[in-house]
């Protein structure tokens, strides 16, 4: 996985690795944390087309239940399936093994550098 610094984070507290025309998205540690012990994630199927800014998926944990927001507008191309069977990878390594879905979109739109993302947090 790329450094935190290389990385784009979205005011929901999703991260964003941009490699050519695909956006890897994960939330952040800080989500993560604040979520707690993550028992069931709900991802978007391959193929299927989402919309910036709007709900691709679910994340329940022993405190609550989030939502997953698309940064990016485009095709879902890849869904990890490991985090579906393992959901506490996303505790565990949310900017590694715990990834979520990888989109591929036509435009990237602007999204918050590691600095702003850390003022917004207070982490």
């Amino acid at each position: 996985m790329a450094e935190k610094s290389e990385l784009k984070y979205t005011a929901e507290h999703e991260w964003v690795l941009v490699d050519g025309n695909v956006a890897t998205i994960g939330i952040t540690d800080y989500a993560a944390d604040k979520l707690g012990d993550i028992v069931f994630v709900e991802l978007p199927k391959v193929g299927a087309t989402v919309a910036e800014g709007k709900i691709v998926g679910e994340i329940e944990s022993t405190k609550s239940v989030g939502e997953i927001f698309a940064p990016v507008s485009g095709t879902v191309v890849e869904a990890n399936d490991a985090v579906s069977g393992s959901p506490e990878l996303v505790n565990s390594d949310p900017f590694g093994e715990g990834w979520l879905v990888k989109i591929e979109f036509s435009e990237l739109p602007s999204m918050l550098s590691l600095d702003e993302y850390t003022a917004l947090t207070g982490e």
